[in-house]
């Protein structure tokens, strides 16, 4: 038995190298530990073309991000074609955007590339929200009605009606990426993660804590959108704005501290060696890849995945929905993010790294969620059945994040399985029906496995799997970002449209 385990073994080392591999040249730049190019090809893409659209849209985001925060409430209502409110389909596109990035996510950021790494996340978001803006107008802009009247879209059809049948393989390696980064970000990662989450708090067993979250799940996903959106609609507000309070009062408590936890950001942003605890030698790239990997990994902007929620918003102004997904990427990232990582860094505790006593969570062995139930931990350490409230608020905020993260990107999988059977000729839609029963079913069969499954691995692959579903997108953003210059402008019919006869549904292109 000895040397099958070992051949097995050293195919598992063998696999995770190149793993880490793949995904330190695409956010990096460098293979074995060794630089390859000097610069990191998928940042210089996300943020050269994010920062393209920002000056070209005259910096709309930040110019209206006032404007967009005083729509919250007329988004509420419905006016104009698709399936649920604007105000909804934020929500929705909040609830895929809201997970372990925002707990886990962030506390891997500091890991990996210190403190530095929040500065380059902030500077991801902000530059993401034009790239967001883009996809919530262009979402408007084209999207398809079936012949049972109702509305969908995202990337794969602004590409085909925006840009025509000749960029259909882009339309379909973009959905081939998005079925990659929905099982392994939008849903290994998160089930292992609320598994988890059900362990500490309640004692379950993980291979039964992902069984009971795969049966809650499923019982929303068959609903379709509209179900999931009603679920979003009612607990993103109100979980997000309960786990932004209690950070506020961690940080009220640790007030003094403040200033110094800032100075440490920017210092660290921008010094080209992290000076303490694990990070010595740690370059600004370093940080850079950290902050941008992961801050992509939690707001989505030019991902491609949040415009296939938009599209199903009830309005028929671009702009309107194009400031909706903004603010989702603001909120996720500059708001609910900042407020983990601000925990993280400004909370005193007793803590331990490299075998000494340090005091704050980011300087200690903790990793993932550890670090930031640790700190909240140390925020409110006053017990409840043998758990600090800070661990049970963490947790909890974690459960209904990750929960609602499932839902929404069943969906966004859903749609990419939808458009590459719909290329496929003799395509019906009683076909379509059976296929999304059949991957409502396999998405919950893939919850219970991966709560139970070691993500050591997993979480380079997400990596990997974002940059495979954001290139396609961002390709797509860049050829028609003249019409999201005009969009912006109010010209709501702004670009061609690229529409076809075709014998199976959808009919638009």
């Amino acid at each position: 038995m000895a040397a099958p385990e070992t051949a097995l073994a050293t195919l598992g080392v063998s696999f995770a190298d190149r793993v880490v591999n793949v995904s330190d040249f695409i956010w990096g730049g460098t293979w074995n530990g060794a630089e390859i190019i000097p610069f990191p090809p998928m940042v210089i893409i996300l943020l050269g073309i994010g920062l393209y659209i920002m000056v070209g849209l005259k910096f709309y985001p930040l110019r209206n991000l006032g404007s967009a925060f005083a729509g919250l409430f007329k988004s509420r209502k419905s006016e104009g074609d698709g399936e649920i409110s604007p105000f909804a389909a934020l929500s929705t596109a909040l609830s895929g955007q809201v997970g372990t990035g925002n707990l886990a996510g962030v506390a891997t950021a500091l890991a990996l590339g210190g403190p530095g790494a929040i500065f380059w996340m902030w500077i991801t978001a902000l530059i993401g929200m034009a790239l967001a803006f883009a996809e919530g107008s262009l979402a408007i802009r084209y999207r398809e009605r079936t012949t049972e009247g109702a509305w969908r879209g995202g990337p794969m059809t602004y590409i085909m009606m925006g840009l025509g049948p000749k960029w259909t393989w882009l339309a379909i390696l973009f959905c081939l990426g998005t079925l990659f980064s929905a099982v392994i970000t939008g849903n290994s990662i998160q089930a292992n993660a609320v598994a988890d989450g059900l362990n500490e708090l309640f004692g379950i067993e993980e291979a039964i804590g992902g069984a009971i979250v795969a049966v809650a799940v499923f019982i929303v996903i068959i609903g379709g959108i509209k179900s999931i959106g009603s679920v979003a609609e009612k607990v993103i507000p109100f979980m997000a704005g309960a786990y932004i309070l209690m950070a506020l009062l961690a940080l009220i408590l640790n007030i003094a501290d403040i200033p110094a936890t800032f100075q440490l950001i920017f210092y660290h942003a921008f010094n080209p060696a992290a000076a303490t605890g694990g990070f010595t030698g740690a370059m600004i790239i370093i940080a850079i890849r950290a902050g941008v990997a992961r801050g992509l990994f939690s707001n989505e902007s030019g991902q491609g995945s949040t415009p296939i929620a938009h599209a199903v918003a009830q309005t028929n102004d671009p702009e309107q929905q194009g400031r909706m997904a903004m603010l989702g990427c603001f909120i996720d990232t500059i708001v609910i993010c900042t407020m983990t990582a601000l925990v993280i860094l400004t909370v005193q505790g007793d803590f331990t790294g490299g075998g000494q006593a340090v005091k704050h969570a980011w300087e200690s062995d903790l990793q993932g969620f550890a670090m930031t139930s640790g700190a909240f931990a140390a925020a409110f350490p006053l017990q409840v059945g043998g758990i600090a409230i800070g661990t049970l608020i963490a947790s909890i905020a974690l459960i209904v994040f990750v929960f609602t993260t499932l839902l929404t990107w069943s969906y966004y999988g859903e749609r990419a399985i939808t458009f590459i059977y719909d290329r496929i000729p003799g395509a019906t839609e009683g076909g379509e029906k059976i296929i999304h029963l059949i991957w409502r079913v396999l998405w919950c069969v893939v919850i219970y496995i991966g709560a139970s499954a070691d993500l050591t691995t997993v979480w380079r692959m997400g990596d990997i799997s974002n940059a495979a579903m954001a290139l396609p997108n961002l390709i797509a953003l860049l050829l028609l970002s003249g019409v999201v210059f005009k969009l912006a402008q109010g010209i709501r019919d702004a670009g061609p449209t690229h529409k076809a006869e075709t014998p199976e549904p959808p009919e638009e292109y």
